[in-house]
């Protein structure tokens, strides 16, 4: 896989992992018209020319996309929520 396929798959996982978050909280704390902003984000960045994109962008990223799951953690650990993800059955 060539430098600008992991870039894009980055921050795919970035966007992705704020969309799964945000849809676990949407019923008590979130904003439908946020979640709506995440979506389009992402489809922005199937159509985003990578080679305008440095490793400096994703670092920024994932830092952001880190610092924002930090905020959430507490609300998780108190258990008001499940798991984003379901567990993998063996």
């Amino acid at each position: 896989m060539d430098l600008k396929n992991k870039y894009r798959l980055r921050m795919e996982s970035c966007i992705g992992t704020i969309i799964d978050v945000h849809k676990t909280i949407n019923e008590q704390y979130g904003s439908q018209e946020i979640l709506l902003q995440f979506e389009d984000l992402q489809q922005a960045v199937e159509d985003l020319d990578m080679n305008l994109i440095s490793e400096r962008d994703i670092l920024m990223m994932e830092q952001a996309t880190n610092a924002l799951l930090r905020e959430f953690r507490a609300i998780f650990e108190v258990g008001k929520f499940g798991p984003v993800y379901e567990e993998l059955k063996s």
